[in-house]
């Protein structure tokens, strides 16, 4: 499957107004691309498109639990451009709270804005790619989508579940042989202000587990599959070792998670039951970072090589060839 240079390309990204998307939208117009940005801060994304330019930008005000205004975002963008080459989705919230003190309203409130506002989205782009000659979709998930973190339980489900439904997505469009690239970018910790945007019921503001990456590296990820027909992509290689532990060592992965995972979900900055969250508006937070930007890793090198297949066989020849001189050498 061919697809466009960024330059050529119109790109929606859902969740734009801050953090990963802000990056996201603002790196794709770097590159030449026209961008219509869609959350449901409106000041977010009139300093996003004024920061952009009205020429290659526009803003809609889009609440990804309303199915009718994700079609109206992707008419907008249709009407505005001429067509839509890249949708990506990356608008969610956080919860952070035993599984035993979260109400039913609140499981079901993180299931309907991370899931099912993603099937929304999802569900209004496609007519759309599907004129394309080449499109494609990237959804911002999360390593949590292949390993849980504790005090995640409704986050996690909703992760699991917009991959078991990207899944499922792809293989019927390969049935139909419609060239539409479908793609899963699984962050570990980001450094943005989604934090600071969470319901936490521990009493402190949560914290993100270790190491933290900035979000210009998950931009990147993006941009390379909107270019590079891709199926899955981990940013950060936390999240690597946190999705291979699991699925090579699910028991020791769980001691792991209570030996120090837990400890760094947690903050000293108190944050009552109470506080102000994103759950139902926007807060006026339009930071492409977060609270961990001295800290954060600006770079990751299993997914550089995830990106760029002909540095990883070439790394990986050079490992060999270094094992068998090493081997001649212990040998003689």
């Amino acid at each position: 499957m061919k697809l466009k240079k960024l330059s050529d390309q119109v790109v929606v990204v859902v969740g734009a107004s801050s953090g990963i998307g802000r990056a996201t939208a603002l790196k794709f117009a770097s590159r030449g691309a026209r961008v219509v940005v869609a959350a449901r801060g409106e000041h977010g994304l009139e300093s996003l498109v004024e920061e952009i330019g009205e020429d290659r930008a526009i803003a809609v005000v889009a609440d990804v639990c309303d199915p009718e205004q994700m079609k109206a975002l992707a008419e907008k963008a249709k009407q505005r451009f001429g067509c839509i080459d890249t949708w990506v989705h990356n608008a969610a919230i956080y919860f952070v709270a035993p599984f035993e003190s979260m109400r039913p309203e609140e499981f079901r409130r993180v299931i309907e804005v991370d899931l099912l506002g993603c099937a929304n989205s999802v569900m209004a782009a496609l007519p759309y790619l599907r004129r394309s000659d080449g499109a494609s979709l990237i959804c911002v998930t999360s390593i949590e989508g292949r390993c849980a973190f504790p005090w995640h339980a409704a986050y996690a489900a909703a992760k699991h579940g917009v991959i078991g439904m990207l899944d499922a997505l792809r293989v019927e469009l390969l049935d139909e042989q419609v060239p539409i690239s479908v793609t899963n970018i699984m962050p570990a910790a980001v450094d943005t202000p989604f934090f600071s945007k969470g319901r936490s019921k521990i009493g402190v503001k949560p914290g993100a587990p270790g190491p933290v990456y900035e979000p210009d590296i998950v931009a990147d990820a993006i941009l390379h599959a909107a270019e590079h027909p891709i199926r899955d992509l981990v940013v950060g290689g936390a999240g690597v070792f946190y999705a291979t532990a699991r699925q090579l060592a699910p028991a020791l992965s769980d001691r792991l998670m209570l030996s120090s995972i837990q400890q760094q979900l947690t903050s000293d900055e108190y944050r009552g039951d109470n506080a102000e969250d994103n759950w139902y508006k926007s807060v006026e937070d339009y930071r492409v970072y977060g609270d961990y930007h001295s800290n954060a890793k600006t770079w990751s090198l299993p997914t550089f090589l995830s990106m760029h297949k002909k540095a990883a066989t070439v790394a990986a020849i050079a490992l060999g060839i270094t094992g068998v001189f090493l081997g001649f050498r212990r040998a003689a």
